[in-house]
């Protein structure tokens, strides 16, 4: 499963690469459904939050200071990633236990094929 946002231009390299590789996906575009606190909890659990919540995105940046300093552990991004669904960072690619955060096409290749 590919989650992500259609009309983002690495979700859109994402599902190019795994079509030119033949790489059969499901895509969970999380603006239509958004990803649920379970969800969101399983892969900061996998991961850490750290690398789910997209600090380098515009979202991120929208906010003020005093909103970013309240983010302090994984509730309060969970929290936050769910008021703000674009703030998680793309793609994440879910395929049996293994889990892949953002485009990287070696580690695509590596792990996906």
């Amino acid at each position: 499963m590919v989650y992500g946002i259609a009309n983002c231009d690495t979700v859109k390299k994402t599902k190019d690469w795994l079509k030119s590789h033949k790489v059969p996906f499901d895509f969970y575009d999380y603006k239509v459904n958004p990803v649920s606190r379970e969800k969101l909890t399983e892969w900061c659990k996998e991961l850490g939050w750290e690398s789910i919540l997209n600090k380098k995105s515009a979202t991120w940046r929208s906010l003020s200071p005093e909103e970013q300093k309240k983010v302090t552990g994984q509730p309060q991004a969970i929290r936050l990633m769910m008021r703000n669904n674009s703030i998680i960072k793309r793609p994440v690619i879910e395929k049996g236990s293994l889990l892949i955060v953002g485009y990287d096409e070696t580690e695509f290749a590596n792990a996906l094929k």
